[in-house]
This record gives C-alpha cells, structure tokens and sequence, in this order.
C-alpha cells in the first residue's frame, strides 16, 4: 500500500487520533484546527489561582490511550501523570441518603446493601449483566462500522450476542427490572447522561458503563485531562503530523471523478490537496457548511441531537466536605427532568454534577480553596445565543447555587471567582449545533444505526468524533479513529 496524502479537518482528540494512526501506517498527514489549541473540548481553564476541567473531567478505559500512544514510542503512564480514583463517585439524593461507588466491587457491594438493606442480590445481576453487554459489545459495537444492522451482525458470534447487547429495553426498564429501590433506578439510570441521552428512551446497552469504571477503572491526570490533548499532539509531531491551528477550513472540495474528495480550501483561501480527508468536526457542520448534501444533513438530523450543558466554574474559599472527587446530587424527581430537557426547557431541579479536582490534584486551587466544576444537563437549542442571552444565563447560574444552598451546600458566600459557560459558549467555541456536548444522540433502539456513518458521503471522506460511530466521549471518540484508520487500509487495500 502506497502512502497517500490525508488532511485532518479538526484536531479534537477524535482528528488527534486519527492522524497518530494514519501518520504511523505511514501517510503524510496534516490537520488542521480552526482554533489556536488542540484537544476540542478537551481543555482547562485557569483564573485567579484555580485550574478547572472544561470539558470531559474523567478518564475510562485507559488501555485505549495507551494503545494509541505506544504508537509514537509512548504511553499513557509516561506522557501524562494517571491517577485512579479509589473513590469512583460520591452520589446525594434528595432524601438525604449518600451512596459511594469505589473502585473495589466488594466496598461498593457493601455501600448497595448499608443504602438498601437486601439489595445486594439485585446489584450482582445487574453487575453480571452489564459486564456481559461490554464483553458482548466490545467485540461487535466498538471494533468496526455500522452503515447498517448487517455489519454488527456478522461480527457476532451467533444470535445470543444480540440478546447480550440488551438493545431492546431502555436503560430506564432494565434499571427498574432489576432494582427495587428507587434510588438504585435513579443511579443506575444516570449513565445514559455519559452519552447526553434520556434513561427513558436510550437502549440499555448503557449499562455497561458501570462495568467499565469497576473493571477499568475512573482516572485522573494529574494536572488536568487537558495534559491528555497535549501528549496526543505530541505524538502526533513525533509520527510527522503537521499540525495547523489558528487554520479554518472553509470548504472540502469534491471535483475528482465520482465527486471524489480531491482536499480542502482553507477560509484563507489556500487549497490543500489531499486524497483522503478524515472529518472531526459535528456532522451537521460538516454537511451544512463544509460540504453541502442534503441527504446527509437529513441524516444527522434524524439521529438527533445529544444535549447541552450549563457549567459554573467556580472558586472557593474554605473546603465542602460533602464532595469528593466526582459528587453528583440527584433531583427529587429525575422523571420531571428528562421531561423538561426533551421539551426544551432547562430542568428547575436539575441533577448537579460536581467535579473538585483539588481532592486528587491539589494545584488546581490556591492553599485554603477548592476549585469546583459544576455542570447541569440542558436541552441543546436550536438558536443558543437567544436561548442563552446574558440574563437568562445569570437567572439560571442562581437557580443552580439556590439548588446547591438548599440541599446543604452553601457556597454562594464562600466564591472567590465564578465563571460561566453556556450551550451558546459551547456551539460558538467547538462548532458543536446547538451546544450539543457529545454530538448526536444515543436515544431510540436504532440510534446506532441513525448516526452519521464513518464513512462519508462522498469517496475519499471519514468521519470521526461525537457525531459519528460510536458516538461522544473521550474512548469512544479514540475508538472511532481506529475504526476509520482500519477501514482507510481495507480500502486501501482493497
């Protein structure tokens, strides 16, 4: 196989990736990202003595990174400083009760039983099943396409892995099947959020998530995730990746025969060219703005939108001894709040997650403060600037520390610095339509198969990140670029 040309249009960790690929099977690549830093969403911001994730704030299955890193003679361990968490999440529910999860499958066995005396039977089938729909799912969902339900069936191994999957409930009857407790439901419904999605619509396949963290583990980096995005540039330099920023692309230009993709032109007006181009923007933009096609921007319509968050970094004097590492507050009624989201309302009693990286990382705050990243799921909108104006996002950060006050955290006197970024920040700053953080949406039993394939519309075009398969967060954007660098060779090839 002869080498060919690639542009990378967007350097997220999913073009990041896909370009540490390429350039190690020995392509000439360069990547281009319209911004002046690398990592998409994957950053930190820093104020006023305090350092806060600003986008992803938790690390799983590290293997994925230290698969992709020994590429360039390195590893997770040796290019960032990987911390796993003894104490996964810390979970208060609205009644009062707490529930921790800890990287030891018999303490958290023990907290199941201490929060719901005789429940420890219902959380070993649970972790029996969700450790069956990863074995199942990771051998099928995640080592290749899925342009249409025929690829995951011929790479199983017979019939029952379609059962294994446990595609046909949703997250939310499979939760309440297998747990009596209402508090159980609601924890265990909260993964579909790890893919922007509702418990009551997306499939439960999700429930694999919790496997994930036990087995896997939930890890920090010292000095941030962001430390993540620049050890994957620099394997990509290492690889002989030429990485662009502060460079737009404007258009890719499909005039080869069969509309086949021929490069890209930059909004400086420079044309690059290139015999393949692997996409790691929001497949709405792509198909919108950077490559006209009606039929492909329908498609990422139907698959729908995941949704937004509103994120308060704050500062803080003194120490909140309720919050670990990962705290999540659940609302009083996680049914009512799904309802809001999907009618597009921000929820009035949002679940609240919490992030206090200085538990682990104690340079992310000044001596005597804690630096605390707080985010609330809200809809995607399809005019954020106007959904998300000055005022409403001030009422709304209120609203958020007027939650926090009433369930005993009173950090309103206590903030030294407070910021915030809205679902408008995020559409503006990442491209995402909408705000959208993870891309498109998981819910519905074939949203597998709704979402944009990787591979495009036109010959020469890939497609990695959120929006397409497998869909958003950290591992599976990584995923995806493996997938597509696979699928580059096999054509290649073929």
């Amino acid at each position: 196989m002869s080498p060919r040309s690639v542009v990378v249009v967007g350097g997220g960790v999913g073009g990041l990736a896909a370009a540490i690929r390429l350039a190690a099977a020995g392509h000439h690549v360069q990547l281009f990202e319209r911004s002046g830093r690398l990592g998409g969403k994957l950053g930190s911001h820093a104020a006023g003595g305090f350092r806060w994730e600003t986008g992803p704030s938790l690390l799983t299955l590290p293997a994925v990174f230290d698969d992709l890193l020994e590429l360039a003679g390195t590893s997770l361990a040796k290019a960032c400083r990987p911390v796993r968490l003894p104490r996964t999440c810390r979970y208060h529910f609205a009644d009062g009760s707490t529930f921790t999860t800890w990287d030891d499958p018999v303490a958290t066995r023990a907290e199941v039983e201490a929060l719901a005396p005789g429940s420890g039977p219902a959380w070993d089938r649970w972790a029996r099943r969700s450790a069956r729909v990863w074995e199942t799912a990771e051998r099928t969902f995640f080592t290749g396409p899925i342009e249409d339900p025929r690829a995951l069936l011929g790479r199983m191994r017979s019939p029952l892995d379609l059962v294994a999957i446990d595609p046909l409930l949703t997250l939310h009857q499979r939760a309440a099947a297998t747990f009596s407790d209402p508090r159980l439901v609601q924890w265990a419904c909260r993964y579909a959020t790890y893919a922007g999605s509702d418990p009551w619509r997306v499939p439960a396949t999700l429930g694999c998530i919790p496997h994930i963290e036990q087995a896997y583990g939930c890890w920090a980096l010292l000095g941030g995730l962001a430390t993540l995005a620049k050890a994957l540039a620099a394997a990509a330099s290492t690889l002989g990746v030429t990485l662009h920023t502060g460079a737009e692309v404007a258009a890719l230009l499909a005039d080869g025969p069969d509309g086949r993709l021929t490069g890209v032109r930059l909004v400086s007006g420079e044309v690059v060219a290139a015999d393949i181009v692997v996409a790691d923007v929001d497949a709405a933009h792509l198909y919108a703005d950077l490559l006209p096609d009606r039929g492909g921007h329908r498609r990422v319509r139907l698959a729908g939108r995941s949704t937004s968050g509103f994120v308060l970094l704050l500062g803080a004097a003194g120490r909140t001894e309720a919050l670990d590492h990962h705290t999540v507050l659940f609302s009083a009624d996680y049914r009512q709040e799904f309802v809001d989201l999907a009618a597009g309302r921000p929820p009035t009693d949002p679940t609240i997650y919490l992030c206090a990286a200085d538990r682990t990382d104690p340079s992310a705050a000044p001596p005597g403060h804690e630096s605390l990243f707080v985010l609330v799921n809200v809809p995607s909108a399809d005019d954020p600037e106007v959904a998300w104006d000055a005022g409403r996002a001030d009422a709304y950060a209120d609203r958020v520390l007027g939650v926090l006050e009433r369930r005993g955290l009173d950090l309103r006197r206590r903030i030294v610095h407070r910021e915030m970024i809205t679902p408008a920040q995020l559409a503006a700053r990442h491209r995402a339509v909408g705000g959208a953080i993870y891309g498109t949406s998981s819910n519905g039993r074939r949203a597998a198969f709704t979402r944009p394939s990787n591979r495009g519309r036109r010959p020469g075009l890939y497609l990695v990140g959120g929006s397409s398969h497998p869909g958003g967060g950290l591992p599976l954007v990584a995923l995806s670029a493996r997938i597509v660098a696979d699928m580059i060779a096999a054509d290649l090839a073929g």
